[in-house]
Parts: C-alpha cells; sequence; structure tokens
C-alpha cells in the first residue's frame, strides 16, 4: 500500500478516536447533569417534607398542652362537684 493511504488511515483513527471521546464527554456531562437537577428535586421534597413535619409537630404540641389545660380545669370541676355532692359528705 501506498504511503498515502497509512497516513489516511491514521488521521481517520485518530478523528474517530477524537469523536468517541468527546461523545464520551458529552455523556457524562449530560448525566452529571440530570444526576444535579434529581439531587436538587430531592433537597426541595426533603425541605418540603421537613416543613410539613415541623407543622405537625407545631400543631401537636399545641394540642397537647390544650388538652393538658383542660385536663386541669375538668380536675377542678370534679373537685368543686365533689366538695358540693351532699352523699359524698
Amino acid at each position: 500500500m501506498a504511503t498515502w493511504i497509512w497516513i489516511l488511515i491514521a488521521v481517520a483513527a485518530v478523528v474517530v478516536l477524537a469523536a468517541m471521546v468527546l461523545g464520551g464527554r458529552r455523556a457524562r456531562q449530560k448525566r452529571v447533569g440530570q444526576q444535579r437537577e434529581e439531587a436538587q428535586e430531592l433537597r426541595q421534597e426533603a425541605q418540603q417534607r421537613h416543613r410539613r413535619a415541623k407543622e405537625r409537630e407545631d400543631l401537636s404540641q399545641e394540642l397537647a398542652e390544650r388538652a393538658k389545660s383542660e385536663r386541669k380545669e375538668a380536675d377542678k370541676v370534679a373537685a368543686r362537684a365533689a366538695r358540693v355532692d351532699p352523699d359524698r359528705n
């Protein structure tokens, strides 16, 4: 074979190899970009869940305090009923 054919084959091989490398880089960049988007979505979901959990904790704490207050009031009323009840004296 002539020298120019070998040179042409070598140049073609270099071009194909360069195209493969660039294609691999682009695929990696695309994959990394998708992973970043997914991570951002997961972070947003986690923040929303955290916010909802905090709201529920606050609500449950408020309800517990209200129940405790009502229980104290019920105890006062029960104590008064015991004092007023003629059958218990």
